[in-house]
């Protein structure tokens, strides 16, 4: 009985995984979250905040506070500014915002560029609004990928309306360089395309990867629709507290989706995700460094087990190739390995339109504890 447009997609591939770990208490090193929490002082405001009573709906765009936090993040660490009033809007958690954002900017029957692999979220998405995918898939460079701007150039129609990006991109692990991304802006302002740029992992950069906001670029902010979150950088995928910045005529269309898909997010932990963006840089600082250590030691258990293992410079992903196992097909492998050694990973294939090139990849998290990475390296090493 599913609407037609949703009857492509099945369960998501992190659920049937993490089932998986479950069922033969694995390591998970395929759900992107993390097994540790964030700022002490975050948690505890949040538990305040619930014990003071700040348990009922919040208003329809997030508390100010939260909306001010962000826009005061977007300026320090961006130099982009946002009117908190009426330029940003708490959701709940990024994916609502991607969501909300398709929903609310994309007509059906136009056409939506992604670049792939990408998120699952976003083919949901484009196929609830009645859109078309069209997918760009990303080229090598060195040992890692990046955006392939003439492909995207070619790829746009007189029907395309919207181009997702997302750098630190999931699942790769690439950082598009500045360069990149303004010769894809330029392609946007070119063809009078809208952005939605998905930067929930802003902030987990390493190796002296620097992050570029695309609604800094020229002719971008106007255009622009950025979604971040709390989850990725403060340890709480389970508060589902997300946020989208835009200029007021884009995010009023954002709004009007979102609206009626939650009303309001959960309101006692705004307070506390505002606190750890005013006043926790240094914990933050502190814990990608601890990711970078856990990105070398899983890289490191990875070679050490046989895969070839790509570059990251971003995000707690790490994705290796199978293919020096013998394996050919990175859904088999996957669906067999919780079983096999006691490990949980996610294959690439699934984000793309075209699995073909991307058959033997297959992505491991590291933004776990050391010790469950170095429990996960150890099984690892059976293969």
């Amino acid at each position: 009985m599913t609407v037609a447009r949703l009857r492509p997609f099945g369960e998501t591939v992190f659920a049937t995984m993490s089932a998986k770990a479950a069922e033969f208490d694995a390591v998970n090193l395929g759900q992107g979250f993390p097994d540790s929490d964030g700022p002490a002082r975050m948690l505890e405001i949040a538990c305040e905040q619930i014990r003071a009573g700040n348990n009922q709906y919040g208003p329809g765009r997030g508390m100010a506070v939260l909306r001010e936090a962000v826009a005061a993040q977007r300026a320090r660490d961006h130099q982009v500014t946002y009117d908190p009033g009426a330029e940003v809007l708490v959701t709940v958690g990024a994916t609502e915002a991607i969501s909300a954002a398709v929903l609310g900017l994309v007509e059906p029957g136009s056409e939506v560029i992604v670049l792939e692999p990408c998120y699952d979220a976003y083919a949901a998405a484009i196929a609830l609004a009645g859109a078309q995918r069209v997918a760009v898939p990303l080229v090598p460079d060195g040992a890692t990928w990046t955006v392939d701007v003439d492909a995207v150039r070619a790829a746009v129609t007189k029907r395309t309306s919207m181009i997702i990006v997302n750098s630190p991109h999931n699942p790769t692990g690439s950082v598009f360089s500045r360069e990149v991304l303004a010769g894809l802006a330029a392609v946007c302002v070119e063809r009078d395309l809208l952005v939605l740029s998905d930067e929930v992992y802003e902030n987990l950069l390493f190796d002296g990867r620097a992050h570029t906001a695309l609604a800094a670029l020229p002719g971008m902010f106007e255009r622009t629709v950025t979604v971040s979150s709390a989850a990725k950088s403060w340890n709480v995928t389970g508060w589902k507290t997300g946020w989208a910045l835009a200029p007021a005529p884009l995010l009023d269309a954002v709004l009007k989706a979102k609206q009626f898909m939650s009303y309001v997010g959960a309101t006692p932990f705004q307070p506390a995700v505002a606190h750890a963006l005013n006043e926790e840089s240094e914990w933050l600082t502190g814990m990608v460094a601890e990711l970078a250590e856990g990105r070398d030691l899983l890289a490191a258990g990875l070679r050490d087990a046989g895969l070839q293992v790509h570059d990251t410079h971003g995000t707690y992903f790490v994705v290796a190739d199978i293919s020096a196992l013998g394996e050919t097909d990175g859904v088999e492998f996957c669906l067999g390995l919780p079983g096999r050694i006691g490990v949980a990973a996610i294959p690439v294939q699934v984000f793309c339109d075209d699995p073909g090139p991307w058959r033997t990849k297959v992505r491991f998290a590291f933004g776990k504890r050391h010790d469950t990475l170095r429990l996960g390296v150890e099984k690892l090493q059976s293969l």
